[in-house]
C-alpha cells in the first residue's frame, strides 16, 4: 500500500515523498514543493523519485502540513452523542482547527498551561485531492485523494466556555495527524476499519467507521454546499464514544503519556504529551 508523507530531513529542509518500508522516497521537485501542490496538480503519480532518505533519519510532519481548510465533524457517532448527552440533531456539527494546532507522528503534544481538561478524541481524516463545491454525495467519491489519521486534541474547559467548539480546539501543537496520507483507491473496505485509540497502552476508543451518523459523501456534500473545498483541505469525520472527559473518573491526558490513534490498514498515528512551556 503506497503511503505519502510530509517530512523535515536532517537539515531542516521541509519535503515531502512516498514511504517504501524503512525509506522514504522524496519526490520534492521544482514548482511542486509539497504534497498539497502536488494534489492541486494532479501529478503526484508522475513525479520522478528523488533521493532516498532513512525514515528514522527524517521529521514526519502532517501529511498535509498546509492545509487551506482543516474542518473537523462533531458528534458524529451515536456513541459519543450519547455520552455527552446531547440531542441529535438533523445536520452535522461543524467546527474548525487551524494548521499550526497539529504535529506529526511521533512529535510531541502539547498540554496548554491553561488546562488540566486535556482530551483525546481518535478520528479518520478525509484529504480533498480535487476543488469541489456543492457536490453531491453521489458524486463526492471523486474528490476524496485519501485517509490519514487524526487526534483531535481538546481543551475541554475552553471547548464549553461558550456554544462555539473553537477555543477549546486551537491551542497550538495540541492535536495531531498522520502519519501518512493512503491514496482512497487502497482501501476498498473504508467502513469495516476501526477507530481505536490507546492512552497508555489502554484501549478507550473502539468503533467501526461504518458506524459514522453521517458519511464521508454526506459530510463533503453538506460541507461543499457552504465553503468550496480544495485539494489538500482536510474534512476529520468525528469521534467515537469512550472520550477522557465522559469517563467515570475523567480520563485526561498529561506529560509522559503516549497516545495512540490506530485506524486499521491506514496506519497508527502516536504521540507523547508534554507540558506547555
Amino acid at each position: 500500500m503506497t503511503r505519502y508523507c510530509s517530512f523535515t530531513d536532517a537539515d531542516g529542509v521541509a519535503g515531502f515523498g512516498r514511504i517504501e518500508g524503512d525509506t522514504v522516497i522524496a519526490l520534492t521537485s521544482p514548482g511542486i514543493p509539497t504534497l498539497r501542490a502536488a494534489l492541486g496538480l494532479g501529478k503526484l503519480a508522475e513525479l520522478p523519485d528523488g533521493k532516498r532518505l532513512p525514515l528514522a533519519a527524517v521529521t514526519l510532519l502532517p501529511p498535509i502540513p498546509d492545509p487551506a481548510k482543516i474542518i473537523c465533524v462533531g458528534l458524529n457517532y451515536a456513541t459519543h452523542v450519547a455520552e455527552t448527552g446531547r440531542e441529535q440533531k438533523e445536520h452535522p456539527a461543524i467546527f474548525t482547527r487551524w494548521a499550526d494546532t497539529l504535529v506529526g507522528h511521533e512529535q510531541p503534544m502539547v498540554r496548554p498551561a491553561v488546562t488540566t481538561r486535556y482530551d483525546y478524541e481518535g478520528e479518520l481524516a478525509v484529504v480533498i485531492g480535487k476543488p469541489c463545491h456543492k457536490v453531491k454525495a453521489a458524486d463526492a467519491a471523486a474528490y476524496v485523494a485519501g485517509y490519514s489519521v487524526f487526534n483531535d486534541g481538546t481543551a475541554r474547559d475552553w471547548q464549553r466556555h461558550n456554544i462555539q467548539f473553537t477555543p477549546g480546539k486551537n491551542f497550538p501543537a495540541s492535536g495531531s495527524f498522520g502519519p501518512a496520507l493512503v491514496l482512497a483507491d487502497a482501501i476498498a473496505d473504508l467502513a469495516v476499519q476501526r477507530v481505536q485509540t490507546r492512552l497508555n497502552g489502554q484501549l478507550v476508543q473502539d468503533q467501526p467507521i461504518g458506524d459514522l451518523i453521517w458519511d464521508i459523501p454526506a459530510i463533503i456534500e453538506y460541507v461543499s454546499a457552504f465553503t468550496p473545498l480544495a485539494p489538500g483541505d482536510v474534512i476529520a469525520t468525528g469521534t467515537p464514544g469512550g472520550v477522557g472527559d465522559k469517563r467515570t473518573p475523567p480520563l485526561y491526558m498529561k506529560a509522559g503519556d503516549r497516545i495512540e490513534v490506530a485506524i486499521g490498514t491506514i496506519g497508527t498515528l502516536i504521540n507523547t504529551i508534554i507540558d506547555e512551556q
